[in-house]
Parts: structure tokens; sequence; C-alpha cells
């Protein structure tokens, strides 16, 4: 890993969060093409910036493999990862309890000079200045004022801005009456108090200080109790006297009791008020100690140190250190330069003297109390910067400064060293500093303004304005902040990022309290070294930040800067903790170009951490600087413009975000349009931040939204829905589901697409149905379930804003379902009852009249959503468990509006028993007629959209899913989902069972299904709650339903159109003001219907004559819209660190060494498996190498290439991993295919880097399962991804199920089997490229394709055909080859292993025939090897050699014959006999889609293979090849 380099490489580098990388331990390294456009793109395999390390030069180059199902989005599926202790933000503000803003002061100086109080003895010489004044050299009244002048000029020197009041010599009445007055004014703020007592005794050890009286003959006692009195709370308190810790330690007792007080008799202070003890106090020295009487040193040491630090640091450096060219204190008091101007030698001291006091106090307080003291006022952080030099001088005088809160000390702090540097470094240059400076004083200061008052520069001319004829000496700045910076660089180049265990080198705990700054969860899943924790910080970082405040330094240090926030957000907090805000806020102000990546790379951190900064961006006007960024079109000056111009999409969606004004703001500077342009680029995370700002802009805002509709952004990002990106897609459906009423904050969405004033009503109503129709036939079959859950999101909203009209849909697939789980959907119930919904439908249209264009267009309307309702049926048993949960939530909901409507009511035909199966139906198809048979179906919009899926398979009626839900139960019921294997086994255990009823989950499986009932009914309810839900709650309609289903149809379309006029109606009569905030209206605009139990619609509607009140759904909870985690998903990558390699990529790290030990591995594995193939061809393959027994049929099988696994699923579906070297089981558990269906294809893919185990069933639908090998400590079981990868499934008496092929070095996937059309997949996008027809009534029974870059494949048909395909050609000229010679079931084709362009295949008649794709359509050889039958077929991949089974028969089922092949030899290498375990002949297959009764499986590079039994028994065996 490499650090500093420059700007370019710096910024612009980033990690993709997109597509197929990531960092999981063990399945994924990222690798890929550098591509900006290609989501699974990265940069180069060395990580930031493609140059070798050192530690590189020694290992290995990996292998570039691209892992695939192993991006963050695999892991997360679109959610938010849990907060860790490391993002809890500390408030960094100051807001803390107790905060402290100084409002005035009084300076207090009781001095009464040249007399000396009685119990106090001076030494002869003794310390004499105060205020660098020496009070003997003038009479007294005027040395007096003098001092009290230059005490006024030294505290303005910490803060102008607040007023100083000088109180000399006062006697009792006048600090009362002054005292009271600051209170007066200071209100709830803070009054700070300064007293100096060396004219007066010391304070008593009861609490008193003292003044004088009028006539200064006496000293009046004031006691603290009446200072707390008349300066209220807060205060801060500054005590300079001798035995000033009597003062505080009694000032803390009169506190606590008037505190006690206060809350026992009134419960506490009023508003405003805060205890006394949240006031700071300043201590010279301890109850027993006197103040030092040094004659070098000033009589207020203390004061010195506190409000003139430089100048007493110089006098005391010059005590304590010899210097050469007799440096003399005289001199050091003329050091040239100004305070406030870095560039002077003194304006540098005072700098840095600020960076070393502000380091010393971060590296040694508390967070908690650094923040309230040095970075919530001015004044209190000057005067406790400069306490820490007071501690270090006057320790040394055996005199020990106290404050309150008590503090650690650090006078011995390494950092001192490097103050005592730089004076030395000054100090070294002062004479010819002095000495080439005319016009510098050439005397000693005046003793009444002495060095104290340092408020000019020292002119480079003479008093008579001339110019120096000799050069004046250039002064030398110090090294010491480019030293420090270079320090810093060196920690975080050398290991920052690294973690350790928890001690003295790692980051401290928040105040010794909660387990603060632990690392974050990456990529979803927990590090295997969750112990460990970031290391401690750098003591420099306080420093850095003093340094932006310089010029030449600034560009270098908020490089470092941002190396140092990209380690996370603990390293954000610390930065924020010490006070970069105003630093980095001002800087947005600059106008140098070189700054902007490197400020729009800071900035994205600090809004991913804190995102509350967005109210300082916009009262500032910083977001119009990421909006000009974002606005330009060209910017050849902007390195890797892309991804800043994403950054700065990511922080104006943060601007805007839950902020109304926030939004307006960006609108009005364009950067909706600006967004709106970027939707086209070339960069995928640009666009998915120009989508997700648009989604922030236009949350909840009406006035947005217009404008987006005018401008048709809606159209446009339907458009995009084809997007490679999965992260694109998602992006865009979630700002069309802010569009529909989504809340993209913490709202609860609703209101739809808003007003939209300027459409008319029914272009409105189109205008919704048709975003999300589009929306949902775009991206139904996405294969990322992350899309799938926002597409979820989108239709909820259109549910929430057009219930009736879903309702209506939900009774008329109810009324079908009725009609053909009776089997008989053709028959006449009763007269009235033939084709119930038709007859609705056809009345309900016959109330439009004769207008024709009305009826067709009401007619389409009800289709499209009705064909989004039955994509909410495919949706609710959807494989991936978070999408399945959050469609029953939504389908829930409607089935709870449909009891509660006046539907419920009708007389129509009863439920059928839930066990009635219509009459020849088979329990595994399910019901196309049903739906094709609607009469919304007559026309449908799409001949592939509005069909409801062949393999939307319900074993229970509609009724009872509606049963079920009323009584409580969660949808889908218990008999849709996986059961377990029945019976189980007796060697498996409780904790099998288990395993075995439900599939596993994914890694963040945190949806959470809502019922639509506000009160979910528990077993522990009474009987009377039980009879309550008996039956559903339906709409209090009195008598017998007198009314036909069209006029329910009527009133509920009817109130639909109410609700949106009422929508409407908010836009007519004016639009939300501008400090309205976000106003998620929730659908109740105008007082109208916003829930179900809020409809208005009634008899007395003045727009309908339809006699019925559907005010349907009393009781039920407002669940919608769903709720959607994709923003803040999106939002951690800016969390993540993106200038360093991660773990898995980093030499020396354990999960690299793990890969890199992995390659060679897999290189010494393919090196000897050539050598051996070679042998293979000519020897014998019955070497026993392992026997199983794995307690079930094996079905299918697939082995590792590189791992010891062999992955069995049996006859019930359940899968099993073995190491077959140990003969142990990994790992059991179930796929999940619903009943009926088998699992009839296995893969292993990433086998290079781990393995994902891709599992096809008859149900259609493809499973991926991370972590099945619990020995390499990966984490628990998952599933990673599962889609439904064929839809449309014919009926066949036989079929094939699903049948995959899978090609790793193209990230393809080829789907067939019972369809009529072959589906190309691809992993990278993860959407289907290609569907190709095959042309052939029969099912596909296999694919192969080339394992090289051909982008041609062979299939298999049950009905003996074998054809050629070509991916690259038209659909219509896609097969360029047939072979017809086989004249049964194609049990397998594999392309020949060793000769390009021949491949072999085997019917289930017995022949194996070898082909050349050049040659002609004959066979170029016949293998006639089992006259009976044949069972299985496969082709080693690395070998010419194939092998056969022969088929079980009625006359020979005991055994089975297994005969090896070399493809070059007519005769059999080995032919095995093998026991089959059976007892008597199988009548029937186990499974109807796999023609056979034994599996095999050859190795994939290894000479061996698997061969499973009916008894459940697994031989292993491999070749002898000596």
């Amino acid at each position: 890993m490499q650090n500093g380099r420059n700007l370019q490489d710096l910024l612009g580098f980033r990690e993709r969060q997109g597509s197929d990388m990531g960092s999981d331990v063990l399945t994924e390294r990222a690798w890929g093409s550098a591509s900006t456009s290609d989501p699974s793109s990265t940069r180069t395999t060395n990580g930031a910036h493609g140059l070798r390390t050192a530690s590189d030069a020694t290992l290995p180059d990996p292998t570039p493999i691209i892992p695939y199902w192993s991006a963050k989005r695999h892991l997360t599926c679109g959610n938010a990862g849990p907060r860790s202790s490391s993002a809890r933000l500390f408030p960094w503000r100051g807001s803390t309890p107790g905060k402290l803003k100084t409002a005035n002061a009084a300076l207090v100086l009781c001095l009464n000079i040249d007399v000396d109080p009685p119990d106090i003895i001076k030494t002869n010489p003794c310390a004499a200045l105060e205020c660098w004044v020496n009070p003997h050299s003038l009479p007294s009244h005027k040395a007096l004022e003098a001092i009290g002048s230059n005490l006024q000029h030294q505290f303005e020197g910490l803060s102008l801005k607040i007023p100083y009041k000088p109180i000399l010599d006062p006697s009792y009445e006048d600090l009362r009456r002054f005292c009271l007055t600051l209170r007066k004014q200071a209100k709830d703020e803070t009054v700070c108090f300064y007293y100096n007592g060396h004219g007066v005794p010391k304070p008593t050890p009861s609490g008193e200080l003292w003044c004088f009286n009028r006539n200064y003959t006496q000293y009046i006692p004031v006691s603290l109790m009446e200072v707390q009195t008349w300066l209220g709370s807060p205060g801060v308190y500054i005590w300079d006297c001798s035995a000033a810790g009597h003062l505080l330690s009694n000032f803390i007792t009169f506190a606590e009791r008037r505190d006690q007080d206060a809350f026992t008799t009134r419960g506490g202070y009023a508003d405003g008020m805060q205890p006394y003890m949240n006031s700071l106090q300043l201590a010279a020295c301890a109850t027993h100690e006197q103040l030092p009487t040094c004659p070098e040193l000033p009589a207020d040491v203390f004061t010195s140190c506190l409000t003139s630090p430089i100048d007493i640091a110089l006098r005391y450096f010059i005590m304590t250190h010899h210097l050469p060219n007799n440096i003399t204190p005289d001199m050091v008091m003329q050091l040239p330069g100004d305070l406030k101007d870095r560039r002077t030698p003194l304006g540098e001291l005072n700098w840095i003297f600020t960076a070393i006091t502000d380091t010393i106090a971060w590296t040694t307080f508390p967070r908690d109390v650094f923040t309230r003291l040095y970075r919530s006022d001015l004044l209190i952080a000057s005067l406790f910067r400069n306490f820490l030099l007071a501690e270090r001088i006057m320790k040394n005088y055996h005199c020990t400064p106290h404050t309150y809160p008590p503090l650690p000390a650090t006078n011995t702090h390494q950092l001192w060293a490097a103050w005592d540097l730089a004076l030395d470094t000054c100090l070294r240059q002062l004479p010819e500093l002095l000495a080439k400076a005319p016009g510098a004083p050439s005397s000693p200061p005046s003793p009444i303004i002495g060095a104290g008052a340092r408020s000019g520069h020292i002119s480079q001319h003479g008093p008579s304005g001339a110019p120096n004829t000799e050069k004046p000496y250039q002064y030398i700045p110090s090294r010491f902040f480019t030293d420090q910076l270079t320090a810093f660089e060196v920690w975080i180049s050398r290991g920052g990022s690294a973690l350790t265990k928890r001690g003295p080198l790692s980051l401290p705990l928040q105040n010794g309290g909660d387990r603060c700054d632990t690392p974050d969860v990456v990529n979803g899943t927990a590090a295997p070294d969750a112990d460990l924790v970031p290391r401690k910080p750098p003591d420099q970082l306080p420093i850095v930040l003093q340094v932006l405040l310089s010029q030449p330094h600034r560009l270098r240090a908020l490089i470092l800067l941002s190396q140092f926030v990209d380690l996370g957000p603990w390293a954000v907090n610390l930065v924020l903790t010490i006070g970069i805000f105003p630093y980095i806020s001002k800087l947005l102000q600059a106008a140098g170009q070189d700054l902007r990546p490197v400020l729009i790379f800071i900035w994205a951190r600090i809004l991913a951490v804190d995102p509350s900064v967005q109210v300082d961006l916009h009262n500032t006007g910083g977001f119009k600087y990421f909006a000009n960024v974002l606005a330009t079109q060209e910017d050849s000056e902007l390195p890797n413009s892309s991804e800043h111009k994403a950054m700065c999409a990511f922080i104006l969606s943060a601007v805007a975000r839950d902020f109304y004004n926030g939004q307006m703001a960006c609108w009005r500077e364009r950067v909706f349009d600006a967004c709106s342009e970027r939707l086209e680029e070339g960069d995928f995370l640009l666009r998915q931040w120009s989508a997700l700002c648009i989604a922030q802009i236009w949350d909840s805002n009406d006035e947005v939204k217009v404008y987006g509709v005018d401008r048709g952004i809606q159209d446009k990002l339907i458009l995009m829905l084809s997007d490679d990106s999965p992260e694109v897609r998602s992006a865009v459906l979630y700002a069309l589901s802010t569009f529909m009423g989504a809340a993209g904050g913490k709202g609860q969405g609703g209101a739809g697409t808003g007003t939209q004033y300027q459409l008319e009503e029914r272009i409105h109503f189109r205008m919704e149905v048709a975003v999300a129709t589009g929306a949902t036939l775009a991206v139904r079959d996405d294969a990322s379930p992350m899309v799938r859950k926002e597409l979820l999101v989108l239709i909820s909203c259109l549910v929430r804003e057009w219930r009736g009209h879903f309702v209506v849909c939900a009774w008329m697939y109810w009324e079908e379902d009725r009609r053909w789980r009776a089997g008989e959907p053709h028959i006449h119930y009763h007269h009235t009852e033939e084709e119930v919904t038709a007859q609705a439908l056809a009345e309900w249209l016959d109330g439009f009249g004769d207008d024709e264009g009305s009826r067709e267009e009401n007619r389409v309307l009800l289709s499209s959503f009705f064909t989004i309702f039955v994509v909410l049926m495919e949706l609710t048993i959807d494989p991936y468990h978070e999408v399945a949960t959050l469609a029953q939530t939504v389908m829930d909901y409607i089935f709870a509006l449909l009891l509660a409507s006046p539907f419920a009511k009708l007389n129509l035909i009863p439920p059928l028993p839930v066990d009635h199966k219509p009459p020849g139906a088979n329990g595994v198809h399910s019901r196309v007629s049903s739906a094709q048979g609607s009469p919304l179906m007559q026309h449908p919009p799409s001949p592939s959209s509005s069909r409801p899926s062949n393999t939307l398979r319900r074993t229970s009626s509609f009724a009872n899913t509606l049963r079920h839900l009323t009584g409580g139960i969660p949808f889908p019921s218990s008999d849709e989902t996986r059961a377990a294997p029945s019976p189980v086994p007796s060697s498996l255990s409780r904790s099998d069972f288990l395993t075995a009823s439900r599939p596993p989950s994914p890694n963040f499986n945190i949806a959470q299904y809502a019922s639509p009932y506000s009160r979910p009914p528990t077993p522990s309810r009474d009987k009377e709650r039980e009879r309550e839900l008996a039956s559903p709650p339906v709409s209090p309609i009195a008598g017998t339903a007198a009314f036909l289903p069209s006029h329910v149809m009527e009133a509920l379309v009817e109130e639909d159109m109410v609700r949106l006029r009422a929508r409407r109606r908010e836009g007519a009569h004016g639009r939300r003001s501008a400090g309205s905030g976000l106003g998620h209206a929730g659908g109740s605009a105008g007082g109208g219907l916003n829930s179900p139990c809020e409809s208005t619609f009634s008899m007395d509607s003045n727009v309908s004559n339809v006699p019925l009140g559907c005010g349907t759904g009393n009781g039920l909870r407002d669940v919608l819209p769903l709720k959607s985690t994709f923003f803040a998903w999106c939002c951690e990558y800016f969390t993540e660190p993106q200038m360093r390699q991660t773990e898995a990529d980093e030499p020396g790290s354990v999960q690299y060494n793990y890969q890199v030990w992995r390659q060679q591995r897999n290189e010494q594995v393919i090196t000897e498996t050539q050598k051996q193939a070679i042998v293979a061809e000519s020897s014998r393959w019955d070497r026993p190498v392992a026997n199983l027994h794995v307690n079930s049929h094996p079905l299918s099988m697939a082995m590792h290439a590189y791992d010891p696994h062999l992955v069995i699923a049996n006859d019930n579906d359940m899968i099993s991993v073995w190491d077959w070297t140990q003969r142990k089981r990994l790992n059991y558990f179930c796929n999940g295919n619903p009943k009926g269906t088998s699992i009839t294809s296995l893969h292993i893919i990433n086998q290079d880097v781990g393995g994902i185990i891709m599992t096809g069933a008859a149900d259609g639908i493809v499973r991926l399962y991370r972590n099945y090998d619990p020995t390499v400590n990966q984490g628990p079981l998952q599933m990673v991804s599962s889609f439904r990868a064929l839809h449309e499934l014919i009926r066949v008496r036989r079929g094939s199920g699903l049948v995959l092929d899978w090609k790793q070095s193209g990230g393809t996937l080829l789907t067939g089997g019972d369809s009529r059309i072959i589906r190309v997949w691809d992993a990278h996008t993860e959407t289907q490229v290609l569907d190709l027809d095959t042309n052939c009534e029969s099912p596909v029974t296999s694919i192969t394709s080339d394992q090289g870059s051909s982008s041609t494949f062979i299939v298999g048909f049950a009905d003996g055909l074998v054809k050629v395909f070509d991916r690259r050609l038209e659909e219509e000229d896609a097969i360029v080859r047939s072979f017809h010679e086989h004249h049964s079931w194609v049990q397998n084709v594999k392309y020949h292993p060793r000769i390009g362009g021949q491949f072999l295949s085997a019917s289930l008649a017995g022949d194996v025939r070898l082909w050349d794709l050049r040659g002609s359509e004959a066979a170029a050889q016949t293998w006639d090897l089992h006259h009976a039958g044949l069972s299985v077929f496969d082709v080693h991949s690395q070998t010419g050699v194939f092998a056969t089974t022969s088929a079980l028969t009625p006359a020979n089922f005991r055994h089975q014959r297994l005969m090896v092949h070399s493809i070059s030899d007519l005769s059999p290498l080995s032919t095995l006999s093998l026991p089959t375990g059976l007892n008597a002949y199988p009548s029937r297959s186990p499974t109807p889609y796999i023609p056979r009764h034994t599996s095999f499986a050859f190795h994939p590079m290894e000479m061996l293979y698997a061969v499973g039994q009916p008894d459940g028994s697994v031989k292993i065996t491999g070749c002898k090849l000596t």
C-alpha cells in the first residue's frame, strides 16, 4: 500500500461498489476491467495506483479471477449494516450539556499598591511586574490604571468580541454592584470573573476572598456564596492569588449545595439557567501554596501565562536554556512580528503554540472534556489552552495550578520538547533579525506598556520612511509544521489503517464509557478480526487542522486529511471533534481549482457520517460549490471528474434529504436539471447518485414533482430500468418510488405523485398507473433481489393510493381461483353465476355509456392493475425471503381490504375445502387457465406481461389464504413453504430436522412482515378473541347484500378517484409554503382519505349514484407504503475506505495469504492433473478412494475442482456437502423449492477463490449459497441470491425441470428445461440478455458450452434432437446445426475435452455418439454400450474419457453396470458392477424430472469420479495411474 501519492492518484481512485466485486474473505477478489462504464469494473489488481510494492515483489502474480455473486449487494441486498459503535457520532459541535458561551467579563484587581498584605512576607528581591508593568515605577494610582489597561488589552488578545470591565481595588459595594450588572447583561450566558488578590490577604479556608472598604482602611471578606448569588450560573472563574485552592474547593462545595437545594425544593432550575457545578475554574495554586516570588518572573505569572503566553514562554525559555550570542531578556522582548500574522516570527510562534497546546489537550483529556473546553467558546478555549503553559512553568516553582473540572497533568508531555525546539530555532535568528531591522526599537520597552501589548508589525523602514539600503535578514520559518505533516504521513503510510487489540496503542474508549470506535461491518459480514479496533490516532491530527490556515501547506494537509478520513467513520468522528468543520466550511469559498477534488472527497465523508451538516451547507450556501461542479459539462482540470461529480450528487442529495429548504435550494440552483443530464453518463456511480439525488429533491415536494413531470423525468427513469448495473436499476426504482409517494427520509410517505395541478384528472391517474406498470414490466424478471425489493416499494405506493382497484383485482382473482379449484370452470352453478367476473366487468363498463374511448380506457387501466396484482402474487412466493416478506405485507393489506369490502357480503360461490383438488389436476402444476380466462386478459397490455407465471403454484386456495390471514397466521400458509422431508431418516438429528424445515436465510434478512391488523392475535388470546377472528371484519352494511359486484366495483373505483381529487384539491387551494418543512402528507390531502378507516365516499356523494357505502378497511393499520433501506445502504459507500486496498488484497493479511495459498495450490493441482490426463486415457479406472453413506437417495452430485468437497442433492431436495477425504459431512440444508418439484441442476461456481453452490429446481428458480464450508470460519451458511430463471414453463408428461449451464470465464448462465426458450443470463449485470427459441416441442434435457471464448453452445432435447446455437446471431438464425440420430431422451451432451469442435452425446437408449461440428450431420463415431438402456453419461473435462451406467430394469435392478471408456478407443478402460442396494424394482423414478435412479459425476480436475446409488451409498473411485 502506498500513500502520499499525487492528487490525481489519490482522489481519482475508487474501488467500485459495483456488481461483482467486494471483499469477502474467501470468495472474492477485486479483479476486473478498469472500464468506468462497466458496473463490475474495478481498478488494477494492486489496489490504489497499480504500482507494485516491495512486499508484492516476492509474491506470485494473482490470476485475474472474477468471482460472481460476491459483491457487497449480494451480501446485504441493499440493507444498511448495523450501526457499529464507531458510527455513533460524538457531539462535536460543543452541544454537550453545560455548553458555555462567554458574554462579558469582570477583571477584579485588588492590588493596593505600596501596601503589602499582613500575611505575605516578600523576599528581596521579589517579583514585581503586574501585567508587565512595574507598579513602583509610577505613582500608585497611575500604575493601577496602567495595570488595568494592560490586563484588558491582554484579555482582548484572547477574544475581541467580549466586553471586559476592569474593576480596580473595589469596595464591597462596588464589587456587588458590578457583579449584579454583569449578570443582568449576560442573561443566561457565561460571565467571566477574574480575581487578582496580590494586594489583599490570602483567601480563608472557609471560602472568603478579600476586597476593601471605601476608605481603604480595612480588608472586607466576601464569601463565595455571595459571589455565586451575584454572578449566578454559569461562570468562568480565574483565581490568581496565593492559596487559591481554598476558593476552588469551597466554590465546588457551595455549588453542590445550591444545586442539591434547587433540585430538592424546586425540581431544578428555570429554563436557560445551568447548575452551578457547570461553572469552570482556574486557580493559580493549591490551598497550602504561595505564588512564586522569583524576581525574573512577573508577580502575576499565572495571569501572564493565561493572557500573554508567548511573552512569558520566551522569558522562561531564556531563563532555563543557554543560547549563543548573549541573547538577553530585553532582546527577546523585541522579537519582531505580529501575533496575528503567521508569516512573522512572533505570529509563527503563536501559531505553533496554539497547535501544540491543542494537541496536548486532545491527546490527554477525555473527548467530552476537550469538546467542552476547547471547542465551545473562544475565550474559554484560549484560557485553558494557555493554562497548560502555566502548569508547565509554575510546577517548576513548587506551585501547582488547578482547574475545575480537574484535568490530568500535562507538564511532561513530549510535545513540549517540540515547543522548545521551535523557540530555539526562532531565537537563534534573533540577533540577525534585530541587527538588520531598521526602525526596530533600540531601547527596552516602556515599563508601562512593556512586552504585553504586541499589537503591531515591526516596520522594515526607518522613521522617515526611507527604504533600507541594506538587504534585510530573511527570516527562516520553522520546520515544525512540515515535520509534523511528515510524521502524520508516516503514520498513515506505515499501517495507519491496521487494526490492533484494545490497549494503550488502540483508539481509546469514549470517555471511558461506551465501546467506541470498533471497525465497521465489512460487506455485511462481521470481520473475522472483529475483536480488533483501530490504532491510536496520531498526535499530529490537531496540528494538521492548524496547518489548514497556511496557504503553502494547505493542499498537502488536505490530502493527508482525506487519507485519514478514508479510514472509516471513527476517523471522521475524530476530525469533527477536533474542529475541522469551521476550516473546511471556509475553504468552500476558496477559488482554487486544485482544492476541489480533496474538498469534495472530505465533504462526502463528513456527510456520510453526520448528515446534520446539511443545515450548515444550506445556511452558508456551501452547497452551491458542489452544484457548480456537478453542472460543469467538461472539466479537464478535475481528475476523474465522473467520480467527483458522483460525490457531489451524494452531497447534494444529503442536503435535500428530509429538508424542504434544502430541496428548494437545490432546485433553484438547477441541481435537479444537472442530475437529469447526468443520468446518461457512462460512469455507473454517477448515474446511480444522480437518480438518488433526484429522489431526495422531489421526495414529498409537489413543486419539484410538477417540474419533473413537465420535463418527463419519470419516463426517462423508466427507460433506465434496462441499465447494466443493478445498483443503478435500484436507484432508479428508488427515485420512482419517492415520486409515487414513498418516503425518502424518516417520514411515513404517501400522497402519491402529489397534486400535479397542471395535469387533468384522468391524465394524472393514467400517469401514476403507467409509471408503476412500466417499472413492473421492466424489472419483474430481474435476477437481483435488491431490485425486486425496490420494485415492491414502488408497487406499495400504487396500492396505497389506488387500493380500490386492487381490491377489485383481488376479488376477480379470487373468483377465478374458486372456479379453477372446482375443476370445472365452464359448469354453470346458477344461471346468475355464469362467468361472474366477466358479467361484473361488463356491467361496470356499461356504466360508462356509449363512450367507447372511456370504456376502453378503464378496461385497459384495470388490466394494468391486474397485471401488477399478478406480479405481486408471484413475488409473495419469491425464493428470496426478504422479497417474499415484503410482498406478503402488501398482498395481505389488499386481502384485508377485500375482507372488509362489500364483496364479502356477496353470496357467490362458497369456498371449497382446503384439500379439494380439481378433477384430473396434477397438484404440482399451476392453474394457468384461471388467470388467462379472466375477462381482463382478453386484451392484455402485452402477451408476456399479463399472463401469470406457470410456476406460480398455489397448493392452498385463495380463500384458505384469507382464512389464515384473519386467523393471524402469517402469509403464506405452512403447506406452501418447503416442509421437512417426511419421513425423517432415523439418523437425522434434531438440529438437522430443524435445518431441513427451511432454506438458509440471506445475510441481512431484516425485512419484517407488517400485519394489516392493529392487534395481531396470539395463541394466548381467550376464546372470545378467537371467535372474533373466526370471521373476517366486514363493512357495517346492514341486512343481506342487495347489490351487484358491478356496484361494488363502481364504488371502489370512484372512491379512488375521490381520493385523487382530494389530493389535487390541496394544490388548488395553495401549495405548501416554504416553511412547512417536508410535510409528508401521508395521503391526507385536504382532510381526505389517507387511510381506509377515513374513507368518506357514500351515497350522498354528488359524483356517483351508486347507493352503496364503501368505507372499507375500518381498523386496519396503515402499513403502506413500504420503507426502503437502499439510500442508507448506498451512503455506506462513502464510509468505506476507497484509497487503500481491502484487507483481502493487502499483502501479508490473513485473507491475502489464504488466497495466495489457494492460487499456488490450484496451480499445482492443474499442473499435476495435466500430466495425469495423458496417462488416464489408457489406464484403468477402478481404484477405490472413498465410500460415503448419505442416508438418502443422491440424485445430483457436483465435485469441487480444488477442494475435497462433494455436493449432493437428494430426492427430498436436501443438499449435503461432504469432505470426501475425511468422509465427513460439512453441511446439510434445504433448498426450499416447493413440493412436487426437484433439484434438477447442481453446480459449484467461483471454485478458484472458494465456491458458491448454485442449484436449479423444477420450479424454474436458481438459488445460490455461500459459506457452505464451516471449517474456514466464513460465517453461517447464507443464501446469496435467488431468482426465477424461467417463467414460461410448459406442461409436459415428462419434464426435465430447469437445466443450467454455467460458464465461469464469461459469467454466463444458460437456462432451459420445460420451456420453448433458452434464456441467457449475465452474472455481471444480473439480467437476461437473450432469449432463444428452441423451435422444438420437447423439453431441453442438457446444455453445454465451451469454456473458452466461444459463443456457441449445444443443447440436447427429450425427443433425441441435438442442436447447436450461436448467441451472436439473430434469434431466427441462432440454430446453426441440428443432429437427428438419437431417437430418445438425450441424457447429456459434453464437449470433447481435448479436441475443439467435437462433442459427445448419449441418449437413454444406450447409444453414445461423437459429433464433429465441422463435419456432416452423421456421427463421427458411435458406441452402443447398454442395450437395456442408459442411466447416466458424463465426460471428464481434462482427459479423453467418458463414463456410462446402465439403466435399472425389472430383470436387473440389484446391480448396475458402470463403464469407463476412452474416446479414442472402442474398448472400455474399466467395467464395474455396482450394487444398488435395492430389494425390489422401483416402479417409478424418485422424481418426475430425472429419468434415472442413480447419479454420477466426474471430478473437474483430478482423475476421479463419484457414483451415487439408491440406497444412499456414494462411491468415489479413481484412475490407476501407475
